[in-house]
């Protein structure tokens, strides 16, 4: 058949939610449900934002018509845009988000059929089975006879999974900016080993997860000790956001690398992310510790406020892990004249806290950049620097830019807005290249 021919046969889909919606299954050869879709889809802001929610789990417990609202738009409106721009309703690509993370357990995991229905946020077996059936037309059962040995993980503790990206990914860049910022006794980060580990929260108990590249798979591998894993998607999820992994780096680093100041950074390290933050509150925390200091100086002060307000994690410490961070809730409240602030930073964070705990400011994706930025300098003692930084990593805004930062300003001038005009909407990686390069 000549590929005139076959281009007429060719029916193309922007994310795999629409062709399933269409009646289509995942090839069972070449296997696209492996790579990972973009985060940000040729769609307007809202629709984008809204995929954002839902990879984000707000499905999972809330209707189409309260996400719509939660986006300050009509459920109608929204079914509207997702029909002409995913060709799949908002329900269908949070069903089709499940179905693929439980086919990736079939595949990585001897896990029983229950605890991956439960992993994958399905309320039975019986629901997971006829999701399952309908997007990939075989039961559960019938994928996992089908997985080829290479697919399957074994290990000697924990339970390991693999987290696909987009490659390129610059990942020692990654662990090069998270080393010196990481929170004593929260994070550590073995540059020897590139291996990310951390205290994570399920469910109100700790667990551990560690991460490292593994480029050959173009997927990050997690390892994760978990008391329970009901919910597991979600702290996938997470690990997505806080590494970036739903960036599209042929796209950024073609558009930044059009700019002469950015070009040969971006060759020099080609797959640049945005850290982000499995824990909001935390980032916010950490940023405002950082204000008018060293990096260095509010990493420890960081450790600190862990050391008397987290709750202690047991065996653990070999991995240099020893606390939870503390919620918003307890630091709102906390005695914090022992830590080392000023009384400004002290009133800051509590403002901060407090502002989390009741609700008042919302750090997620789908709020906007704006309004993320507005929300935050209502509250003394935050500024346009912290709100933008904030949103940039804890809200994986891929525009926003802290314009007054001291090293952006060194090297782009005294007003860097106008320079960096060019390089929207990804000035959150342009900034992530200059402060790489210094």
């Amino acid at each position: 058949m000549s590929g005139v021919a076959a281009a007429r046969n060719l029916l193309p889909f922007g994310t795999a939610a629409a062709a399933e919606a269409a009646g289509f299954r995942p090839c069972l050869r070449c296997r696209p449900d492996r790579v990972p879709e973009i985060g940000w889809i040729a769609a307007p802001e809202l629709v984008c934002r809204a995929m954002h929610c839902i990879a984000d789990g707000a499905l999972d417990d809330m209707t189409e018509d309260e996400l719509a609202t939660r986006l300050g738009a009509s459920a109608r409106h929204l079914r509207r845009l997702f029909a002409q721009h995913v060709g799949a309703t908002p329900s269908e690509v949070a069903r089709s988000r499940r179905a693929h993370f439980a086919r990736r357990l079939l595949d990585d995991t001897d896990l029983a059929m229950k605890q991956i229905a439960t992993a994958a946020g399905f309320n039975s077996v019986r629901q997971m089975n006829r999701v399952v059936q309908d997007v990939f037309q075989f039961t559960p059962t019938e994928l996992r006879a089908k997985r080829r040995l290479p697919d399957r993980l074994v290990v000697d503790g924990g339970l390991e999974l693999r987290v696909p990206y987009r490659a390129p990914l610059a990942w020692g860049a990654l662990l090069a900016f998270l080393a010196p910022r990481a929170i004593p006794g929260v994070e550590a980060v073995d540059l020897d080993a590139n291996t990310y580990r951390r205290i994570v929260d399920v469910d109100g108990a700790p667990g551990v997860i560690e991460v490292w590249d593994v480029p050959r798979e173009q997927a990050l591998r997690l390892r994760a000790h978990l008391p329970a894993i009901d919910g597991l998607v979600h702290l996938v999820a997470g690990v997505r956001r806080l590494f970036d992994l739903d960036a599209d780096p042929k796209a950024i680093d073609r558009h930044l690398g059009g700019d002469p100041r950015l070009k040969l950074l971006v060759r020099a390290c080609r797959g640049m992310r945005v850290p982000g933050a499995l824990d909001p509150f935390e980032l916010g925390v950490r940023a405002i510790l950082g204000q008018q200091v060293s990096v260095a100086r509010a990493t420890a002060l960081a450790g600190t406020l862990v050391a008397q307000l987290g709750r202690p994690v047991r065996g653990v410490a070999p991995l240099g892990l020893t606390h939870e961070f503390p919620k918003a809730s307890v630091v709102a409240d906390a005695d914090l004249s022992t830590i080392g602030l000023t009384a400004a930073r002290v009133g800051a964070l509590h403002n901060f806290a407090a502002a989390i705990a009741s609700g008042d400011v919302t750090l997620d994706r789908g709020v906007g950049l704006e309004e993320t930025v507005r929300s935050l300098c209502t509250l003394p003692g935050i500024g346009p620097w912290t709100a933008q930084y904030v949103a940039m990593r804890a809200c994986g805004e891929r525009d926003a830019f802290p314009a007054s930062d001291l090293a952006l300003r060194k090297v782009l001038g005294a007003d860097p807005t106008v320079v960096a005009e060019s390089w929207r909407p990804w000035r959150a990686y342009a900034a992530m290249h200059l402060w790489a390069s210094h």
